[in-house]
């Protein structure tokens, strides 16, 4: 025996259309009521920089963080940001310096100019690198997270000057060391010593310009991520690391380009600051060059990282 029906049937409820639900004034009206902001956008720069500003804490947190997990997983740690450039210049002062005898073309302490060289151009090809993979190793937090994506090459580049920070030490050391050979010039120090803080911060500001394009085009066209090595390499022989630009270079028309680049005028800047070596002495017009070349770049290079900051995350 079945039950009777108590009353008719309820209709059941349909809801609005999608077109009524999310209406632009609805939306609008959302927005407005909640203080919402739009994401995947590029803000305006005044409001990037203001990001930017409020967020220089999370900056030298995650510089410092990089720099220290870097190495955590062996047996030395952080010790591996002193032995690697160390051994590369070791490579270079035995190959070049003493076999072929490259920097002695005018050169008259080898060891210490190769291992400024180093050291220096080591710091630049990292914060570049750094730079490009900036986007690419958080990709997950450039997803989930709004944020003016900037922080990410800027603290990368603050990470690789906080690793040269004791380098410079060992650097200073061993070119004040090298002249105690007999086959090399004497290292004194005196108060132009001093001239290597603003040569640096220079150069790191010059850097950071670096990696804000590199960071983009590399983010634009993955590919350019596997020249970059080729194209480091290149600019390395090019900026006189390892020999005098002057020396092999002075005698061509365009030898000019090279001497006035801009690494090759920050390595200049560096070694007129340590260094007894009468072809690099202190000069004016390289302290102009480095200051132009570190403003033209990083106000380039954030111009160009901005404009593709709805991209990031989303190609």
């Amino acid at each position: 025996m079945t039950n009777a029906q108590s009353g008719p049937a309820t209709a059941p409820t349909v809801p609005p259309p999608l077109e009524r639900t999310f209406s632009p004034a609805a939306v609008d009206a959302a927005v407005r009521d909640n203080a919402l902001d739009r994401i995947g956008v590029r803000p305006r720069l005044g409001t990037y920089f203001k990001e930017l500003w409020e967020r220089r804490a999370f900056i030298r947190v995650l510089a410092v963080s990089k720099a220290y997990a870097e190495n955590q997983s062996t047996y030395l740690g952080q010790v591996w940001t002193l032995i690697s450039p160390i051994i590369n210049a070791s490579v270079y002062v035995l190959i070049f310096g003493f076999l072929l005898q490259l920097g002695r073309a005018g050169i008259e302490n080898t060891i210490a100019f190769i291992v400024v060289g180093v050291f220096m151009f080591r710091f630049f090809e990292r914060s570049v690198m750094a730079g490009a993979h900036s986007l690419k190793n958080n990709m997950n937090l450039v997803r989930s997270v709004q944020f003016p994506r900037a922080v990410l090459p800027i603290s990368g580049v603050l990470s690789e000057l906080t690793v040269l920070g004791p380098a410079l030490v060992v650097m200073c050391v061993i070119s004040y060391l090298s002249g105690f050979f007999p086959f090399a010039g004497t290292v004194t120090i005196d108060w132009y010593w001093l001239l290597l803080i603003p040569a640096v911060i220079l150069m790191w500001i010059f850097s950071t310009g670096c990696a804000f394009m590199a960071a983009r085009w590399v983010a634009m066209t993955p590919d350019l991520d596997n020249l970059l090595p080729h194209f480091m390499r290149i600019l390395m022989y090019a900026s006189g690391v390892i020999f005098s630009i002057d020396r092999y270079l002075g005698q061509f028309s365009w030898g000019w380009l090279m001497e006035y680049q801009p690494v090759a005028v920050y390595l200049y800047l560096v070694r007129s600051s340590i260094l007894n070596e009468p072809a690099y002495t202190p000069d004016a017009t390289m302290w102009l060059l480095g200051v132009i070349w570190a403003v033209l770049f990083s106000v380039i290079g954030f111009f160009v990282f901005w404009g593709g900051e709805e991209r990031y995350g989303r190609d």
